[in-house]
């Protein structure tokens, strides 16, 4: 009987085999004569484009979009390797701050003209403006916003309303203030603020907020102890010697939703991602006990940083045209919609905010003031080591280690080794010696 069992289990597994392969055979002789278009996504995004993907092939079945999907983690390697490999794919998918890289290594293909030409898909006015600015190297288009991705204040309404705080800041003074009202009502050992020491985005945003350009000299030089950056970043490290933030990098914070649910943090600067997490992860007594808010700024609401994904057009594409088909098609505003309720990624097109959830949800509405106010980072190849030593600078005073001076000092000296050859590269096209 068992022998019976286990050949029957085989026959019908084998069935099934039968089956998967005629399919898989019907699926490629349905593509035979088209065009194959080659797509790289990442990470949940990767997951998420397969319905897009189906519906844009039933629209054009003239061409077939093979999609690799790639963890985030190994993105940037095997696009490097691919790049020097010669085997980028048409399309793919990439970060904001990767795109002066590979627009660097002359990966990319521009596509101002595209753009421009292509007004009723992909109309220029009903993108975020910070965001395109993203994508643009040289004044050149490089990408075409997917999905956006800024910064902005979590807060405990309970909390600020118990310290008698009507309403979130707006600026620095009356943020710091609030800070102070909210740590007299908080237990005791607590901070009211989070500002975890290994991330750059907040001490980078604050400077941007006070005007700081971060590099000089055509992106060539740190520019860390102008006036601008020094007020940003006393600002900052006020908030750790004043016992309103605590001198924590993330590793050392065991579980911050529980940290902020139970009163002992009230205000957080982070992203659209933690919606969904906060809604998820909290009680459900807090769930009328938290917003989000625009960032204070230094006189009034600031900007904030432009983040996200874009869609890119390699410059060695096979199907150049069939790959700015395939990006039109995804930017419409009903399908970047779709997409948020697909991954939790915000919509880049404002129309595409018109369409529910995201027209209903209050908690998103900061996230939409706040993206018509974000700022591009400096379009350097060189940012993600810059941010790193720019975090490195303000842990260090931060936790007691090193004044204010002598950290952007430091700091400067840093990033003008990280930008030595782009000082070479620039001096080189100006016809001088660097």
């Amino acid at each position: 009987m068992a022998d019976r069992a286990l050949l029957s289990r085989v026959a019908r597994l084998a069935g099934l085999g039968l089956v998967a392969t005629l399919a898989a055979c019907t699926d490629a002789a349905a593509h035979a004569d088209a065009r194959e278009l080659r797509v790289w996504a990442f990470g949940a995004e990767g997951e998420a484009i397969g319905p897009m993907v189906r519906d844009f092939e039933r629209a054009n079945p003239d061409i077939h979009v093979r999609v690799q999907r790639i963890p985030f983690t190994a993105a940037h390697e095997k696009l490097l390797t691919a790049f020097v490999g010669g085997a980028l794919p048409d399309v793919s998918q990439l970060g904001n701050t990767w795109i002066p890289e590979f627009a660097a290594l002359h990966a990319l293909a521009p596509l101002d003209s595209a753009m421009a030409a292509d007004s009723v898909h992909t109309p220029r006015a009903d993108y975020f403006p910070g965001v395109v600015a993203t994508n643009i190297v040289d004044d050149t288009l490089f990408g075409i916003p997917w999905y956006v991705d800024t910064r902005v204040l979590f807060y405990r309404t309970d909390l600020l309303q118990r310290a008698g705080v009507s309403s979130p800041p707006k600026t620095w003074v009356e943020w710091k203030d609030a800070l102070v009202r909210v740590k007299r009502v908080q237990p005791a050992g607590s901070f009211p603020m989070l500002l975890p020491l290994d991330e750059w985005a907040q001490p980078a945003l604050l400077a941007m907020q006070a005007g700081a350009p971060l590099l000089a000299e055509h992106a060539t030089r740190g520019y860390f102890q102008d006036p601008r950056f020094v007020r940003a970043f006393e600002f900052y490290v006020s908030l750790f010697r004043d016992s309103l933030a605590p001198p924590l990098a993330n590793t050392q914070i065991s579980n911050v939703y529980q940290e902020f649910g139970s009163g002992r943090i009230a205000m957080w600067i982070t992203g659209p991602w933690n919606v969904g997490e906060f809604r998820k992860r909290l009680p459900d007594s807090l769930k009328n006990s938290w917003n989000t808010a625009p960032l204070p700024g230094p006189d009034g609401p600031g900007p904030s940083l432009a983040g996200g994904s874009s869609l890119v057009i390699m410059r060695k594409a096979r199907h150049a045209d069939d790959a700015w088909r395939f990006i039109a098609f995804l930017s419409d505003p009903a399908r970047q919609a779709a997409f948020y309720q697909a991954t939790g990624d915000l919509p880049a097109r404002r129309s595409a905010w018109g369409f529910p959830p995201l027209a209903t949800d209050e908690l998103l509405a900061a996230f939409r003031d706040q993206l018509n106010h974000v700022s591009p980072l400096p379009a350097v190849p060189e940012w993600e080591l810059i941010a790193t030593d720019i975090a490195a600078a303000a842990e260090r005073v931060a936790r007691g280690r090193q004044s204010v001076d002598a950290a952007l000092t430091a700091l400067d000296a840093e990033v003008d080794a990280v930008l030595e050859k782009r000082r070479w590269l620039v001096a080189q096209r100006a016809g001088r010696t660097p």
